[in-house]
C-alpha cells in the first residue's frame, strides 16, 4: 500500500500559567481550555468544514476529573463540532501530545482519515503529579525499578551521577540561556503566530491572558546558584535547571496532503518518521538520545541534516547531555532556539503541540531550513522523536 503524505497545517496554544492558587487557570477546567484551542483552530481556516473532520485525539497524563471523559470526545462536542466527529484520549504522559500527533498521522497516512485535530492538555493546579494514581507495589517490591523511577526530579539527579561532566554549573548556564530565548523569542513576536488568549476567571474577576506565565526574565547565575536541590541534599537538580509546574493545552491541524490542497489549506510541514523507545526508568531523560539515533538511523541521516531541534527541557541536565552526546555546543541555535519549558514551563501532555508548533515557526524563519525534529523525555523511561520537513 502507498502510504500517503500527512502535513502539518497550522497549530495554536494557549498561554501556559503557573500550576498554583493564584495562576491563570486555576479557577478554569481542563476541557475549556482544550475546547479554546479547538475553537482558534477552526476559526483560523474559516474556510474548512467542520464536518471535514475525521478524528479529534486528545491526550492528558492525568486522564481524571475535568480532564478525564474521553478527552478527544467530549472536547469535540463541547466545541461545537459536529455530531459525526469522533475522537478518543491517550497517555504517553510527556509525549502524549506527540502521540496524539503520530496516532493522528497514522490514520491519514494509510488513508483512513483525511483532516485530523491532535493535541494535548494538562491541568497540574487541578491534578498534581502522581495524584490519583497507585503505582502496583510490584515495581518496587519486585525490584523492577529502583524507587527513584517514580520521582521525576530523582531520576534527573540519577543522570548527573551517570554523567560527572554535566555538572550543576553548566546546567544552571543552560537555563540562563533557555530563560534569555524565550524573553527574545516574546520581544520579537515568536510566539504570536500560534498563542491565543484566554478568557479566565479570577478573585478580582474575568480577565484575558494573552502571555505565558512562567517566564523569569533577567534570572542570571547567581540567582540560580542560591537554589536549593530539593530531591537529594547536595544536589544539583533545581526549581531553576528544571521545568515547572504548569497548566495548558495545545493543538494541531493536520490533514492528507492532496485534501489540504484541495481544500486551500496551508501545507507547513511534512511528517516524514518517528521514533519511541524504552530506557531505563531510573534515568528516564536520557530518551532523546536513542530516540533520535534510531530515527535518524531508519532515515540514514546524521544530526548535521537536521535543521532545528525542539526539546521538552524537562530538566537541564536531559538536554545538556544530549548536546555532549551529539558534540553540540551549549549555545547551539539548533536546539531550542526560542528557549524551551524551563522557561515556558512544561504542561505534560501539552508540550508536544508546542514543540510542534514552535518548530515550524523555525523551518519557516530560516529560509534554508529543510529539516527539524522534536524529541521529549518521557516518564518510566521512555523517548520520543518525530522527524518534519518543511514544505
Amino acid at each position: 500500500m502507498q502510504l500517503r503524505d500527512t502535513v502539518y497545517v497550522d497549530g495554536v496554544r494557549l498561554p501556559i500559567g503557573r500550576a498554583r492558587d493564584d495562576g491563570y487557570y486555576a479557577h478554569t477546567r481542563a476541557d475549556d481550555m482544550a475546547v479554546r484551542t479547538i475553537r482558534a483552530l477552526l476559526a483560523r481556516q474559516p474556510g474548512l468544514d467542520p464536518a471535514r473532520i475525521d478524528d479529534n485525539v486528545w491526550a492528558a497524563t492525568a486522564q481524571v476529573g475535568d480532564q478525564g471523559l474521553t478527552m478527544g470526545r467530549s472536547t469535540a462536542v463541547l466545541a461545537g463540532l459536529p455530531k459525526s466527529v469522533p475522537g478518543y484520549a491517550v497517555d504517553r504522559m510527556c509525549a502524549g501530545a506527540l502521540t496524539s500527533i503520530t496516532n493522528a498521522a497514522n490514520a491519514i497516512r494509510v488513508g483512513a482519515q483525511q483532516v485530523v485535530i491532535a493535541g494535548g492538555v494538562e491541568h497540574m493546579g487541578h491534578h498534581p503529579m502522581g495524584e490519583d494514581i497507585e503505582p502496583n507495589p510490584r515495581f518496587v517490591a519486585e525490584s523492577l525499578v529502583d524507587p527513584s523511577a517514580l520521582v521525576m526530579g530523582t531520576t534527573a539527579e540519577n543522570l548527573h551521577d551517570e554523567w560527572p561532566t554535566v555538572t550543576r554549573e553548566r546546567c544552571d548556564e543552560y537555563a540562563v540561556i533557555s530563560q534569555e530565548r524565550v524573553a527574545k523569542a516574546q520581544t520579537e513576536g515568536v510566539f504570536e503566530g500560534h498563542v491565543v488568549p484566554m478568557t479566565v476567571w479570577s478573585e478580582d474577576g474575568w480577565r484575558v491572558v494573552t502571555d505565558d506565565e512562567h517566564p523569569r526574565p533577567g534570572t542570571t547565575l547567581e540567582d540560580l546558584a542560591k537554589l536549593q536541590t530539593p530531591f537529594r541534599a547536595g544536589g544539583r537538580v533545581t526549581a531553576g535547571n528544571a521545568a515547572g509546574l504548569n497548566d495548558g493545552a495545545g493543538a494541531v491541524l493536520l490533514a492528507d496532503a492532496s485534501v489540504a490542497a484541495e481544500l486551500g489549506l496551508p501545507a507547513r510541514m511534512r511528517l516524514v518518521d518517528y521514533a519511541f523507545v524504552g530506557v531505563e526508568p531510573e534515568t528516564m531523560g536520557r530518551g532523546p538520545i536513542p530516540a533520535t539515533e534510531r530515527l535518524l538511523d531508519r532515515n540514514s541521516m546524521t544530526l548535521d541534516e537536521i535543521d532545528v531541534v525542539e526539546m521538552n527541557e524537562a530538566f537541564a541536565v536531559q538536554c545538556v547531555g544530549f548536546l555532549d552526546h551529539f558534540g553540540l555546543p551549549l549555545d547551539t541555535d539548533k536546539v531550542n532556539p526560542y528557549g524551551g519549558a524551563i522557561a515556558l514551563g512544561h504542561p505534560l501532555a501539552m508540550s508536544g503541540a508546542r514543540l510542534t508548533q514552535q518548530l515550524a515557526h523555525a523551518l519557516h524563519a530560516r529560509p534554508d531550513a529543510r529539516y527539524g525534529m522534536t524529541t521529549l523525555c518521557v516518564g518510566l523511561g521512555m523517548g520520543a522523536a518525530v522527524l518534519w520537513e518543511k514544505l
